[in-house]
């Protein structure tokens, strides 16, 4: 029996988990939220790994309101940064695996091609920022890690583009949505399928990788599969970012390439509209 801690326990990855652990399997998972552990306070951190025993953890904790971000510089660096680091440090001293799940914003998005888990990081926002210097406290600190960037992360789950376009795809008949920023819009019980694979294969080629579901899309895309798919009579028109200024800066380009990942773990990788389809097929509320 393995022991994993999963952190941000009432998010929508954690959620995910969740839902494909309940299958049966030599996993044991605890969910925390900050009221359980909170992360940004290392002796609480220290205490409960050593009341508690864990062979990996999953960090899926993180302040991800990308605006909010902005005017919340403090809160965004101690969650993001400083959790991360105490994270990391008591993995080291417990001897426990540290699955942490960061972002396609740590990319500027000016590159015309696919980033590699080589190529340089320069955020474009304090989202962005903290969540590259929390990888990089990691990577400080701790050999035994998997940092995985995703993005456009949605679900059934939670609070995200599907369920805000559905919602406000029932409240109206006409949307504008942005259609020149592009990247992969990724279903997080695809992402948390590869997560769990991970611990039951005993995965052991530490590092960063990338994973989003195949292909390309624009928001714009996004928004139109979810209403074709959903038989939604919506009107959405194409706009441009400058039609949307936003506090935060968003990437352009954030398409990632997923090689590492595919032919570290064998992986196929489903195609972002079939995940999308699976989705809606679920019961969304």
């Amino acid at each position: 029996m393995k022991n994993i801690l999963v952190t941000g326990g009432q998010g929508q990855l954690a959620t995910c988990i969740n839902d494909i652990s309940k299958g049966g399997n030599d996993l044991n998972f605890t969910y925390v939220d900050i009221d359980k552990l909170d992360i940004t306070n290392q002796n609480t951190v220290n205490n409960f790994f050593n009341e508690n025993k864990f062979e990996y953890c999953i960090n899926c904790a993180a302040y991800t309101a990308v605006d909010n971000a902005e005017s919340n510089q403090e809160l965004a660096k101690q969650v993001n940064v400083i959790g991360a680091r105490n994270l990391a440090y008591a993995c080291k001293n417990h001897n426990v695996v540290l699955i942490h799940i960061s972002t396609d914003f740590v990319f500027d998005g000016n590159q015309a091609n696919f980033y590699t888990e080589d190529d340089s990081t320069y955020p474009l926002s304090v989202y962005g920022i903290t969540k590259r210097n929390g990888e990089i406290e990691i990577a400080n600190i701790l050999k035994e890690h998997f940092i995985i960037r995703t993005s456009w992360l949605y679900s059934e789950h939670g609070n995200n583009f599907l369920k805000t376009m559905l919602r406000l795809g029932s409240e109206r008949e006409n949307l504008n949505v942005v259609v020149d920023q592009i990247g992969t819009p990724t279903y997080a019980g695809d992402l948390a399928n590869v997560i769990v694979n991970l611990i039951q294969q005993d995965a052991s080629l530490f590092g960063t990788y990338h994973y989003s579901n195949e292909g390309v899309a624009s928001w714009y895309d996004f928004a139109v599969a979810i209403f074709n798919l959903s038989n939604l009579e919506v009107q959405v028109a194409p706009i441009k970012t400058e039609a949307f200024p936003t506090p935060a800066m968003r990437p352009k380009n954030s398409i990632m390439d997923k090689s590492k990942i595919k032919e570290a773990f064998n992986l196929q990788i489903p195609y972002w509209r079939e995940s999308l389809e699976n989705c809606i097929k679920k019961n969304i509320h």
